[in-house]
């Protein structure tokens, strides 16, 4: 893995102190140099060569939106991390930073106390870096679900259970872009901004045939819903039974992850439901373990290809662990994740 020599651009000069402040206290992170504008970015990183950007959504002139559109579409794409406000506007402006290729959406720190912005200055350095270590790829557009493709789907009782976290909203469009309105009992652990979260569970369950909601102590878990896990201050695992419920576990961080993939995928693992587990793209190891305890009681499991996943931390992490059958392409490994639960 090699250190993230950063650009940051952002129109306020304070804004601008702040993120280089924050970036040089990290470790393996180099500020090579700042802008207030996408021009002098667009002329700086010739000379400057930085391996990812951090970019304001709200510039004068051009947007960064817009040059985030730029950058992306050039001969030489670089990774962006976006930095915007939290607000309805911002969680929508974020989802579509994700869909032109950014690697990240990350809060401003507009207001926080002194263990709050620790905590920031370690976040973000860590993103920075995985970033700075990403497949960066041109999206593809995630294809409709056509009725007469899924109106046969019937499926079997089995579980499909995914992790992800950075690249995981993009990750997770294009598998569930492929699922029928009858879909498989699915539960998801998304590692991401819980508004954000919110803002991408409330436009997939929009966009895509099957049902989409957040996760909540109680639900059964059943065919054609699929339940997205992404408060920072809850588990959330299985509970066998004739129809397996979803209940929400008041603990603390598992290897410092909450909600932790690992938890979920062990609790499918002790309840002997059939069951898939994939760990798509995303930062650290959170899954790895707990994949490799739905692997030891006779479940499939998969992992995106680490040459596609946008951030391949956590593929790499379940591949090394010994948790892994077979990795693939999203658009396979979606495939496998759909005939491994349907009948026939």
């Amino acid at each position: 893995m090699h250190d993230a020599r950063v650009l940051v651009v952002d129109d306020s000069a304070a804004m601008r102190a702040l993120f280089c402040d924050v970036l040089e206290q990290s470790k393996s992170v180099r500020v090579v140099g700042t802008a207030a504008n996408a021009s002098e970015a667009r002329d700086l990183i010739p000379d400057l060569m930085p391996n990812v950007l951090t970019l304001d959504v709200e510039m004068p002139g051009m947007s960064g939106i817009e040059f985030l559109e730029e950058v992306m579409s050039s001969g030489s794409p670089l990774p962006v991390v976006m930095l915007s406000s939290l607000t309805q506007s911002g969680t929508e402006t974020s989802l579509k930073a994700f869909e032109l290729g950014a690697v990240e959406c990350f809060p401003k720190p507009l207001k926080s106390s002194p263990e709050e912005f620790a905590q920031i200055v370690s976040k973000l350095g860590k993103i920075v870096v995985a970033a700075a270590n990403s497949n960066v790829r041109v999206k593809p557009k995630v294809k409709a679900v056509k009725a007469e493709e899924t109106d046969s789907y019937a499926p079997n009782g089995t579980i499909a259970a995914f992790s992800a976290s950075m690249g995981g909203v993009d990750a997770l469009s294009e598998v569930l872009s492929s699922y029928p309105a009858q879909c498989p009992p699915t539960v998801i652990v998304l590692q991401t901004e819980p508004a954000v979260a919110n803002a991408f569970i409330a436009r997939a369950d929009k966009d895509f045939a099957c049902k989409v909601v957040a996760a909540e102590n109680g639900a059964a878990l059943a065919p054609g819903t699929v339940h997205i896990a992404s408060d920072p201050t809850k588990h959330i695992i299985v509970e066998p039974g004739e129809t397996p419920v979803l209940r929400v576990v008041e603990r603390d961080p598992v290897e410092g992850f909450r909600p932790s993939a690992t938890l979920l995928f062990g609790s499918i693992a002790r309840g002997g439901k059939p069951a898939i587990g994939s760990v798509l793209t995303g930062m650290g190891e959170d899954g790895a373990k707990g994949l490799k305890l739905l692997r030891d009681a006779g479940c499939k499991t998969l992992a995106q290809d680490r040459n596609t996943a946008t951030v391949p931390q956590a593929p790499a992490a379940a591949v090394a662990a010994g948790a892994v059958d077979e990795e693939l392409n999203l658009e396979d490994l979606a495939a496998a994740v759909l005939a491994a639960c349907g009948e026939g």
